[in-house]
Parts: structure tokens; C-alpha cells; sequence
């Protein structure tokens, strides 16, 4: 048995399926399948059953699981022998919620590309919490920390949130001076049982009880108000991509959040991970610091 059945293994059980494996591997979902079938034929035993849901890990499969993965951080360890302090080098695939990834990682990994012309980074963008445990991701950002899992978490940096409007929607309506004033307009916001953390549950500090609009994506939401659909939370590091956006009362609802870190605890040991993490800390601390004091700037500027 050699290391690449057993990163196809992998894939497969992470992916529950022979075509997201074959995604993640760069192969096509029938060679996925032959080699899983010479695996198995090799081992004498059946690793996997095909159910309408996917391929679900039989008993023995269950039980190549743990061996599999210590193979992993070996031949991760092993690659990381070769490659040069001075560079960083290979694949790594981020998880997001939108906001981040839309607004802030675009050009974080255009900078750490450009920093280490070896580096090949995929941005995934989720409207849910990326599954470390079935290898969705490298590393996850979150706007929470978990309360389970057997995860590394690096607190990243806190960021801003505030009501806004797109300009001639508010000027379409009476000056908005205080929380009353808010009464009668339409919010842009969440669709509520789509919700997959608490932290963002934003539409209670308007006082609204629903939104006209509402979306699963940041990016969507922040396009309803960049049309003139109605007022919403927006975070701060967005509003610079779009000047027609206003905040309102930022005295009386300001929010603030935290990005968090995440990295499945079996690659602590990975120094290539280990040093991406914290390139790609530094980078978002100091990409939503230059954009806050960008939207900050656009505020004080005349409507």
C-alpha cells in the first residue's frame, strides 16, 4: 500500500463522493474510482458503500482512517524537508464567510503570491462553517471561535460593522438623526434561518423585525443596498468598494466582530502551515486596519 491510494482514500472519505475527491485531487471522478477499487481489491475488504447520500466509510474503512492520516503528516512533513526557508510553496485552500473572502482576501493572496511566486492559494467562500475535519479547507477563517473540535485557534483581529444606506436612497428620505427616525424604512439583512453563526445576527440592533431584502451572502446584501433597496449592516472594510454607501448613526449602532484562525490540530506540527498562518494573519490585520481608515476617511467627506 502506498501513500497516494491511501490520499485518495482520504479524499473520497472526506469528500463522501468520487467526483468532490476527483476535484480536490485534480482527477477525474472514474480514475477515482479505479483506484479506490484496487485499493480495496489490494486490502481484500470493502472501504467504502454507496448510498444516496454517498460513500459512506464501512467498518475497515473506519479503521484505515487514523493510519491514513499519519501517512498524511509524513508525506506532508517529508515535502517540507525540500522546500527552501526562504519561500513559501504549494497549495493551501482557505474557507471564508463571504464578507472576508469577497472583500479582504482577494488581495491578501494577491500580495502573498506576488511574495512567493510558488504559492497556489484557493479561496473557498461558504455561507456555513468549512469542515477542517473532512479536509475542506487547509485552514478556515470563522467569526466565532468553536466550541468543539480538534482544532488550533488563532484569534486573527476584531472588525467594524455599522447601518448604512446607498446615498440617494437617504436622500430620499428625512435626515436619519436618531434610532426613531429609523421607522418606516426598509432593511437589507439575513435570511433568518440561514443564519449559521449568532454572531451574525445583525437586524436586532436596527429594531427591525424583518428585512425587505434578505440574503444568505454579505455580497448580495451589500449590492441590495448599493442598489437602494433599503438600509443594512455593512462592514467596514467593504464600504470603500462602495463609496455610494453611507453609514448612519454610527454613534448609536456600531457592532464589532472578531476573525478567527482555524487549523485541524494533526498539522501543529507543519511548519509550511504554521508560517502561511501567520503570513495570512498579518495580512488581514493589516488589510482591514487600511480599509477601515479608508472608510472612515469617505465618511467625513461632503454627500
Amino acid at each position: 500500500m502506498d501513500w497516494d491510494d491511501l490520499r485518495i482514500f482520504l479524499a473520497v472519505a472526506r469528500g463522501e463522493s468520487l467526483s468532490a475527491a476527483g476535484r480536490r485531487l485534480g482527477m477525474d471522478a472514474s480514475t477515482v474510482g479505479r483506484r479506490v477499487a484496487r485499493l480495496e481489491a489490494g486490502l481484500g475488504a470493502a472501504l467504502f458503500v454507496k448510498t444516496p447520500q454517498g460513500y459512506t466509510l464501512t467498518e475497515r474503512g473506519q479503521r484505515l482512517i487514523a493510519p491514513a492520516e499519519t501517512a498524511e503528516q509524513a508525506a506532508a512533513a517529508a515535502a517540507e524537508v525540500g522546500t527552501p526557508a526562504a519561500g513559501l510553496t504549494g497549495q493551501l485552500r482557505i474557507g471564508a464567510p463571504d464578507g472576508c473572502a469577497n472583500y479582504l482576501l482577494p488581495q491578501i493572496c494577491q500580495s502573498l503570491c506576488a511574495a512567493h511566486p510558488g504559492l497556489e492559494i484557493q479561496i473557498v467562500a461558504l455561507p456555513r462553517v468549512i469542515s477542517l475535519s473532512r479536509r475542506e479547507a487547509d485552514m478556515a477563517i470563522t467569526v466565532s471561535p468553536p466550541e468543539t473540535g480538534r482544532l488550533v485557534v488563532q484569534r486573527l483581529t476584531d472588525y467594524r460593522l455599522h447601518l448604512a444606506g446607498q446615498r440617494d436612497y437617504l436622500a430620499a428620505h428625512p435626515p436619519i438623526k436618531s434610532r426613531a427616525d429609523l421607522r418606516g424604512h426598509r432593511f437589507v439583512g439575513y435570511i433568518p434561518d440561514m443564519i449559521f453563526d449568532r454572531e451574525l445576527d445583525y437586524l436586532a440592533e436596527t429594531g427591525a423585525e424583518t428585512a425587505a431584502v434578505a440574503s444568505n451572502s454579505v455580497s448580495v446584501q451589500m449590492q441590495a443596498i448599493r442598489a437602494g433597496a433599503g438600509l443594512g449592516i455593512v462592514h467596514d472594510f467593504a464600504i470603500p468598494f462602495a463609496p455610494e454607501v453611507r453609514r448612519v448613526l454610527t454613534d448609536q449602532i456600531s457592532l464589532t466582530r472578531s476573525f478567527w484562525l482555524l487549523r485541524h490540530a494533526d498539522d501543529r506540527a507543519s511548519a509550511r502551515l504554521a508560517r502561511l498562518a501567520e503570513a495570512l494573519a498579518i495580512a488581514i490585520r493589516r488589510e482591514v486596519t487600511r480599509l477601515e481608515a479608508l472608510a472612515a476617511r469617505q465618511a467625513d467627506r461632503p454627500t
